[in-house]
């Protein structure tokens, strides 16, 4: 049975839940919408869950969404992200990431959870390329670093690291 996570944001205007069975948060990203958004460290920190479960418990209508625009490293190329950044309209807290492309997922934001959460065997920093000269990864002897994305997904990284929950 998936884990099942509480989440909220910082006012608690919006209260969420969702299921999981990938809820180890061992993923940090670099990437300036990630870390812009959502990552006062440098970073923010993507879980995994299953659409489906999402029951949204207060505040539906104090969600709001915002879709980046992404543009290649020159800027010259650029699109609207498929990607939905979900946030509170009332304090900002970012809340979850949804994209169509894969609707069976969504991504919650492990900074607006609020059901303990298992502690990572390891970490992923991914996006580095996009990290600003003042950060400072805190990488450990069991982490992996990747300037863009990481060979495996959140579900593979799960059952290799034998944290996925059934």
């Amino acid at each position: 049975m998936p884990m099942h996570l509480e989440g909220s944001c910082r006012c608690g205007s919006v209260v969420f839940s969702l299921d999981s069975h990938t809820p180890v948060p061992y993923q940090l990203c670099y990437c300036t919408i990630c870390r812009k958004t959502a990552g006062g460290g440098g970073f923010a920190i993507n879980l995994g869950g299953l659409s489906a479960s999402l029951r949204i418990r207060k505040g539906k209508r104090g969600i709001g969404v915002w879709r980046a625009e992404i543009c290649d490293d020159d800027g010259k190329n650029c699109e609207i992200s498929t990607g939905e950044r979900n946030f509170c309209k009332t304090c900002a807290t970012a809340l979850w990431l949804y994209d169509p492309t894969w609707p069976d997922l969504i991504h919650p934001f492990a900074s607006a959870i609020d059901t303990d959460l298992p502690k990572p065997p390891a970490k992923v920093h991914l996006m580095l390329r996009y990290k600003p000269a003042w950060v400072k990864p805190q990488v450990g002897r069991k982490d992996e670093t990747y300037d863009l994305y990481p060979k495996l997904s959140l579900a593979d990284w799960h059952k290799k690291h034998k944290v996925w929950v059934k």
